[in-house]
């Protein structure tokens, strides 16, 4: 018996594949696709949950000094002229960031792997660059998605079947996240 299913593919274009429906699946929480694949991604997701689920609360705060470009009230950088030559205003500001202990740092280079970059484009600004942002999603995975399951022992996604495709017969299912 075979460990993973082909799909048909050669290997690069399958695991191509996965990791794409892998980052929509824990992005958006549902995606629509044919039963074999559901079954494929689910095995990736859950595993990936359950790292994030395990090492949710690793990590220390930590506050450090940095130093933060001044704006005025439309954002744009502060400059003031020093030797005859505009130069960007700093101010210093302190913050706390979280820094991740030495196997939170691998689970999230193990995401990172897997999952492909996620940008953010807001719905009035179509095709521009402007207002994008790139969505840290081993991130995500920690503070939003393994807080909501840390009572479960697996069991992260449900397979929902729609029926057969009109093209060529496959059968279509709902994968989601519980």
């Amino acid at each position: 018996m075979a460990k993973y299913r082909k799909l048909g593919r050669t290997s690069d274009q399958r695991k191509a594949l996965l990791r794409s429906q892998v980052t929509s699946l824990l992005y958006r929480g549902k995606i629509v696709t044919t039963e074999a694949k559901a079954k494929e991604i689910r095995k990736i997701a859950e595993g990936i949950i359950a790292m994030g689920i395990k090492e949710k609360d690793n990590y220390e705060t930590v506050k450090v000094t940095a130093k933060v470009p001044r704006k005025d009230k439309d954002g744009k950088r502060v400059k003031e002229v020093v030797d005859g030559r505009k130069v960007t205003v700093y101010d210093e500001v302190e913050k706390e960031i979280k820094k991740d202990m030495p196997s939170r740092l691998h689970a999230r280079r193990q995401m990172l792997k897997v999952f492909y970059p996620v940008k953010e484009v807001p719905a009035e600004g179509k095709g521009r660059k402007k207002g994008t942002k790139n969505i840290d999603m081993p991130a995500k995975v920690f503070d939003e998605i393994a807080p909501k399951y840390a009572d479960r022992k697996g069991g992260y996604t449900r397979i929902i079947k729609l029926g057969q495709r009109k093209g060529d017969g496959a059968m279509e299912v709902v994968l989601e996240l519980i």
